[in-house]
């Protein structure tokens, strides 16, 4: 993402933060472009293992134009959503972790590639985020095919 995308996507996410211009300042000014975020106002977050993350975004690029934004962790260990606010409250599911209210995210500059997180699906910067139904789907056709997989 180049241009004024990627600086809608910037400004977005800092708007998150307690002080947003201060957050932009230490984030444009890390060598890694990473910054911690709060999830809870703007987004929660659920963080899929690595092995049904992957899969669970494929099948979304499969059934939607585009996704809310998606984070891989480190080395792809945890696939991270970003969902609206007060899902991680509600939000049941094996081996799957959420950051609500309370808890916060390591975010990478979307501009800059950082190391320990990345972008998978980079944010629009108009706040479009995943739909925790259509994400749930995904993640039950993901586990189905990767079972069909494993019991051949």
């Amino acid at each position: 993402m180049t241009g004024s995308g990627a600086g809608s996507a910037v400004d977005w996410l800092v708007s998150a933060a307690p002080d947003p211009q201060r957050c932009k300042r230490l984030w444009e000014r890390d060598p890694l472009g990473v910054v911690l975020l709060p999830a809870g106002r703007l987004w929660d977050v659920l963080l899929l293992p690595g092995e049904l993350g992957r899969p669970t975004l494929d099948v979304l690029l499969r059934c939607t134009d585009r996704p809310g934004p998606v984070l891989a962790g480190t080395r792809d260990a945890r696939t991270c959503f970003f969902v609206p606010p007060g899902t991680a409250d509600r939000w049941l599911g094996k081996g799957v972790r959420s950051a609500g209210e309370g808890t916060w995210i390591a975010v990478p500059h979307p501009e800059r590639l950082a190391t320990a997180v990345r972008w998978l699906v980079l944010p629009d910067g108009d706040g479009s985020l995943n739909d925790p139904a259509l994400l749930e789907l995904a993640m039950h056709e993901a586990a189905a095919s990767g079972a069909l997989r494993r019991g051949r």
